[in-house]
């Protein structure tokens, strides 16, 4: 139970992610149903006409948050071992795995340019202007190497590619195009 507890409240950190955003920005948040195939769900959108920088924060942030939420689940200094090792740390495990599965589902669904237009990785890559595979593949690849980790503890180099790449897509924000200027 502790785990499904962990994953619920890494979703609810992901969500309060993009709401920070859109109410610091004054995106005038609100609910919407969406259909992915067959399945219906609810996403938290905002409204439109945002500066490409505003949306690329707003649809970022709940990686952002994610991100960091791994950083310090996976620190060793909370637990000797690693995440891994520690005894009944099943709440902390949840929040990691959601957020490992939520960036993989997040960058397959980017890979496919698919699922509805409210996805954050769309959002993301149309307010820089680049392809939103590129996108994908910046969500999955610190996904991956944080699952690796989760594993094997000790391997600084992923710990270190994986914080360089989080520390990438935060920089993107100040990336400039020409859709960016309008």
């Amino acid at each position: 139970m502790n785990f499904l507890t962990g994953a619920g409240a890494a979703l609810v950190l992901h969500e309060g992610g993009h709401l920070t955003f859109d109410v610091i920005f004054d995106a005038q948040p609100r609910l919407e149903g969406v259909q992915f195939g067959p399945f219906p769900f609810v996403a938290v959108t905002h409204r439109s006409g945002l500066s490409p920088r505003r949306e690329f924060t707003i649809s970022s942030a709940g990686f952002w948050v994610q991100e960091g939420t791994d950083e310090w689940l996976l620190n060793p200094d909370r637990c000797g071992s690693g995440l891994r090792a520690c005894e009944g740390a099943w709440f902390s495990k949840g929040m990691l795995a959601f957020n490992v599965l939520n960036s993989v589902g997040y960058a397959l669904v980017a890979f496919a340019k698919a699922g509805p237009s409210e996805r954050d990785t769309r959002g993301m890559a149309d307010s820089i202007d680049i392809d939103e595979r590129a996108i994908g593949a910046l969500v999955l690849t610190p996904a991956l190497l944080d699952a690796y980790r989760y594993v094997n503890p000790t391997a600084r180099w992923a710990a270190w590619t994986s914080r360089l790449v989080k520390a990438g897509s935060v920089l993107l924000v100040l990336k400039q195009t020409s859709s960016s200027r309008r």
